[in-house]
């Protein structure tokens, strides 16, 4: 969907939306957008975010990794802005559904559980349970996705599988780097609601997180 992030959601940019979250948190520090994009740098400071630079070429290919975007965010600011932090929050523009209070909880239980956790992530119940997954294969056939999972015509007696969503993942930044991915190998969880188990990809999910804004809850 070219030009999601500043398409317009429920009267203001998309990525507006998870600036303003970020901003209003009682415990994070500095908001910063890491884009390519001269307009998204332009809309993103007007809402109140820091753009520091504008992300190298290589890094906006479709081969650089989230990774990849975040430690040139976090070299760049202990490097050129002589900024060092402890914990790393990243907030995916694709999932504006969240609260600012979702972002704060999850702060507040990986600070209170920092000897046990190096990472939080946001996770949602799915209800397209892996055990009644498919997929194609030859001579037009379908079998089961993971052949492992026992598969039970009563949705109450699958064990309860979760996705993670882009609401919120946390991190220290010594075990970002140190492990190269938001899921630590000591990683918790923060169980979301399930309207905000959404992530545009599509103008189909554009419309029904719209609708979910102008009807569930924010613009009541």
């Amino acid at each position: 969907m070219p030009g999601k992030n500043i398409k317009e959601l429920c009267g203001k940019p998309l990525v507006a939306w998870s600036i303003e979250a970020g901003l209003k948190s009682k415990y994070v520090d500095e908001v910063m957008v890491s884009t390519d994009d001269e307009k998204i740098a332009e809309i993103s400071k007007k809402y109140g975010a820091n753009v520091p630079f504008l992300r190298p070429s290589e890094l906006a290919s479709d081969t650089a990794t989230t990774f990849d975007a975040v430690k040139h965010t976090i070299d760049y600011y202990k490097n050129e802005l002589k900024k060092e932090f402890d914990y790393i929050v990243l907030l995916e523009p694709t999932s504006p559904l969240r609260e600012v209070c979702d972002i704060d909880m999850m702060i507040e239980k990986i600070i209170d559980n920092q000897k046990k956790f190096d990472s939080i992530s946001s996770i949602g119940e799915v209800h397209e349970h892996p055990s009644i997954m498919k997929k194609i294969v030859e001579n037009d056939s379908i079998v089961p996705f993971c052949k492992e999972l026992e598969f039970t015509t009563r949705r109450q007696d699958n064990e309860k599988a979760y996705f993670p969503y882009g609401v919120a993942y946390i991190v220290k930044i010594k075990n970002f780097i140190e492990e190269k991915t938001f899921y630590t190998q000591r990683n918790t969880f923060y169980e979301i609601k399930r309207y905000q188990c959404y992530e545009i990809d599509d103008i189909y999910d554009f419309l029904a997180i719209e609708n979910i804004m102008k009807y569930e809850w924010r613009l009541k």
